[in-house]
């Protein structure tokens, strides 16, 4: 309530906050639903759907390859809005280079959050014009649940 009704947030999220939401029941996993609706918007780059990728076929998974292109192109990359990267000027990096294709893309998309529980990302809460936070934290706060 108070947001104007068109007014859809922009996010991005890190690798971790991806696989949770897809693959695992968690409290994480309430975001998928808000993305799959339209409540929020995702953005993405070529770099970061590579990463999701990658992550969803860590054997730990114990994802085989039909099941990986499931949740790709009928759980992920619809719901996504591309992001042109750009060379966005930095004036704090990541500690983890794996954590930077995120927060380019959060800042050439104009995303006002970036989702994520990595400490890397969490510890420049304050670096940049928009928010870094926790996927519970996020849900607290914008899904009411």
């Amino acid at each position: 309530m108070g947001e104007e009704p068109d007014k859809v947030m922009r996010v991005v999220l890190d690798s971790n906050t991806v696989i949770s939401a897809l693959i695992f029941k968690g409290r994480t996993s309430a975001l998928r639903p808000l993305w799959k609706s339209g409540a929020i918007h995702l953005l993405a780059s070529a770099d970061m759907i590579r990463e999701y990728a990658s992550v969803l076929a860590y054997t730990k998974f114990h994802l085989h390859e039909d099941e990986i292109q499931y949740l790709l192109e009928e759980e992920l990359i619809p719901y996504l809005n591309p992001v042109s990267l750009g060379s966005p000027h930095l004036n704090w990096r990541p500690s983890d280079k794996k954590d930077l294709p995120f927060v380019i893309a959060a800042l050439a998309g104009k995303a006002e959050f970036l989702i994520s529980g990595d400490h890397h990302l969490l510890q420049l809460v304050h670096q940049y014009p928009f928010t870094i936070i926790a996927p519970g934290a996020f849900l607290d706060a914008h899904a009411g649940s």
